[in-house]
């Protein structure tokens, strides 16, 4: 019999001691079988403290994620929307397993919540992500247990134009999960970025396969810093913040998420970005600065000044207004 290290980690997540012996014992396996999952942990950027004659800990414990405990705490609407809940373990991304259960047609495996076997309205979620991506590419740093990778997919009507100002109404709910766990100072950063204390603590992806003009399906992407092990730091290039502070359950502020999100994703075809476009423009961690346009082969500086009814960023510019969309653009501090 084999053990894996997701195993292994459900056993030393309470932040106990557990001897070598006891490992074994309690999965059934040999401590030379225990040992060589044991040395895969510092790959995963878990720190184990290993002290003579009381075994091995992980300092703190280790919360891994559960389908159970997050459909649990779900707030009925959302919950009445989604269809599908599964939890992976290492993989290279979750929107990336999301377009591929896409290409299926179905979601193809045995380990998650279904009531109805369907892509729409499932959601997946990672304890780890080797290829995680944020914006234009950017790498998304994306340790073993410690944050939230989630990917809901979502089927229009309409194609693109009904999506106008989504990633903006999605940070609204991301902050709405965020700041109602009782955490203060999140702002919203265009397009897709959401910030504590002006140092990002969250992004959002979206992408979209089918009919640009009429049926298509919307993979949101969502990645939120709630423990960043020390290990990792060096390792993000920006200025970042995460939860630790207020000891947040993964799998409380997964089902938070998954509570605000899904509405907006179910009611955006009827109302679009209009209706979340006051709070976002509230919450905006940039308006009325100077901030830095930067486009394919140009950077201009102008001041902030909210967003359109289609999440458009305003921008007072030397040459006068203008409106600005996402794609290729990404603004910056000057």
């Amino acid at each position: 019999m084999t053990v894996t290290v997701r195993q292994l980690l459900e056993v030393l997540g309470d932040g106990n001691f557990h001897s070598g012996e006891a490992l074994g014992k309690a999965l059934s396996v040999s401590r030379t079988a225990i040992w060589k999952q044991l040395s895969k942990l510092s790959d995963l950027h878990i720190d184990l403290e290993s002290v003579r004659g009381r075994g091995y800990r992980i300092p703190g414990g280790l919360e891994l994620l559960s389908p159970e405990e997050i459909t649990a705490g779900l707030k009925p609407d959302a919950g009445a929307l989604l269809t599908a809940l599964q939890v992976l373990d290492t993989i290279d991304s979750t929107n990336a397993y999301a377009r591929r259960q896409l290409e299926q047609g179905s979601v193809q495996a045995d380990d998650y919540v279904s009531v109805h076997a369907s892509t729409h309205g499932s959601a997946y979620l990672a304890e780890c992500q080797t290829g995680g991506r944020g914006r234009l590419g950017r790498t998304w740093v994306s340790p073993y247990g410690r944050n939230v990778y989630l990917s809901l997919v979502w089927e229009y009507e309409g194609g693109a134009t009904v999506l106008e100002g989504l990633s903006l109404a999605v940070g609204v709910a991301v902050r709405r999960a965020v700041t109602a766990l009782g955490v203060a100072d999140i702002t919203l950063k265009w397009p897709n970025d959401v910030l504590r204390d002006g140092r990002k603590l969250g992004g959002i992806l979206l992408e979209m396969t089918g009919d640009p003009v009429g049926t298509c399906r919307v993979i949101v992407g969502i990645g939120l810093n709630i423990n960043v092990p020390s290990g990792v730091v060096e390792t993000i290039g920006q200025p970042w913040h995460d939860l630790a502070d207020h000891g947040l359950s993964r799998n409380v502020m997964a089902a938070a998420l998954l509570s605000e999100v899904l509405p907006v994703l179910e009611s955006y075809p009827q109302h679009g970005f209009a209706p979340y476009r006051q709070e976002w423009e509230e919450h905006h961690a940039h308006r009325d600065q100077e901030i830095q346009i930067c486009t394919p082969g140009r950077a201009s500086t102008g001041i902030a000044r909210g967003v359109a009814d289609n999440g458009a960023l305003c921008v007072d510019l030397p040459e006068g207004r203008k409106y600005f969309s996402g794609g290729e653009v990404s603004v910056r501090a000057p």
